[in-house]
């Protein structure tokens, strides 16, 4: 019998491959097990670029709230799928540009929960609730979400890497639709989504095997599928396009087939509603 570290909750399986577990090893955390590292080799046997990826997409979104915190004066962020902790957490990266920042992380994982209740013990301006992104209204409901985040000012949605989770049969568009009617006006809306257009024969490959090892619904969408998303908003610049090219770095930071990361990124903002 397998012993289990002392930093698993009660009642975890650490013989079932778990999505947060599997993007954690990708990003080179240690928090994980032979399973999920068993499921994140056999994506890299089809997809050598898996690591990369993960990785990109987790640059996308530190330099998103970067961006937020620094340039558009966004103090509260509601960060739903946001995975196990590992290095330049959200909370982190806005209270370097904006002091102050707040943030609700929200994830259905127990170990993800658990390891945010660890590094956000004591902070007053950042929490974490367990809750599934298809519960909406529970999340924006949450005790949490009402205590640090003032639905009257406005509030960056960070929906990275989550929404390829949802099948159709959730319904995502609608989903969101409910979290974008929530927010007040100049809130954003911030997506990465794992997108088929480039190599569609390789992405229903990826998503054969993840769905034999983990617990996961969901697929990879369209570009055209993935701009649905933002209906509502206005999509600052540049746009949609590959994790790689949203406001990079520097001009070399974009590598030469940035469509080879197949993640398209966004950041949209939610304009004043009209007066009726």
């Amino acid at each position: 019998m397998t012993m289990q570290p002392g930093w698993v909750p009660p009642g975890i399986d650490i013989g079932k491959a778990n999505v947060a577990r599997v993007y954690d090893w990708w990003l080179g955390g240690d928090h994980n097990f032979r399973a999920d590292q068993d499921a994140a080799r056999a994506m890299i046997a089809l997809e050598p670029n898996a690591r990369a990826i993960a990785r990109a997409n987790r640059a996308f979104l530190g330099r998103a709230v970067r961006f937020l915190a620094a340039e558009a004066g966004i103090r509260q962020f509601l960060d739903i799928g946001s995975g196990i902790p590992t290095q330049d957490n959200v909370h982190q990266v806005a209270q370097v540009a904006a002091p102050g920042s707040r943030v609700v992380y929200v994830d259905a994982d127990d170990v993800a929960v658990a390891h945010s209740k660890l590094i956000l013990d004591g902070s007053a301006a950042a929490a974490v609730i367990q809750a599934d992104l298809r519960d909406p209204a529970r999340i924006l409901a949450d005790p949490e979400t009402q205590l640090l985040l003032d639905f009257t000012e406005p509030i960056a949605l960070l929906l990275v890497a989550v929404l390829h989770f949802l099948a159709d049969a959730d319904q995502p568009e609608q989903i969101v639709a409910t979290l974008r009617d929530a927010l007040p006006a100049g809130s954003y809306l911030v997506v990465s989504h794992a997108c088929s257009d480039p190599r569609p024969d390789l992405l229903s490959a990826l998503e054969t095997v993840y769905k034999n090892k983990v617990s996961a619904r969901g697929r990879a969408r369209t570009s055209a599928e993935i701009t649905r998303f933002f209906d509502g908003f206005t999509l600052i610049d540049p746009g949609l396009v590959w994790a790689p090219q949203w406001r990079p770095g520097q001009p070399d930071d974009v590598p030469e087939h940035p469509e080879q990361y197949w993640f398209l990124v966004g950041v949209g903002q939610l304009p004043p509603r009209s007066q009726h």
